[in-house]
């Protein structure tokens, strides 16, 4: 069962027209382009979708990198601030 591009009133599939306002409906053909290119269009997103969380999982990973290697630089600094010979 297909709807009526125009009214929105349900049809059996294959009409060529509405039987209640009148408007050609697509054909079969051109119906099952559209779901092929419909179809190939939400791989394409899932696609995007899944690099998108990739990146940003990297991105996280990254920045946690950035502050472990901030807080070791800092640690060593303390460290080395903390311990001064004698007599210097």
């Amino acid at each position: 069962m297909g709807f009526c591009i125009n009214c929105g009133n349900q049809h059996q599939d294959g009409v060529r027209f509405c039987r209640f306002c009148g408007t050609a409906q697509p054909s079969e053909q051109l119906l099952a382009r559209l779901r092929a290119e419909a179809e190939q269009i939400r791989l394409l997103l899932l696609q995007m979708q899944q690099q998108q969380q990739a990146y940003a999982q990297n991105d996280a990973y990254a920045r946690l990198e950035a502050m472990r290697l901030q807080a070791e630089a800092a640690a060593r600094n303390q460290q080395n601030q903390q311990y001064r010979p004698p007599g210097w």
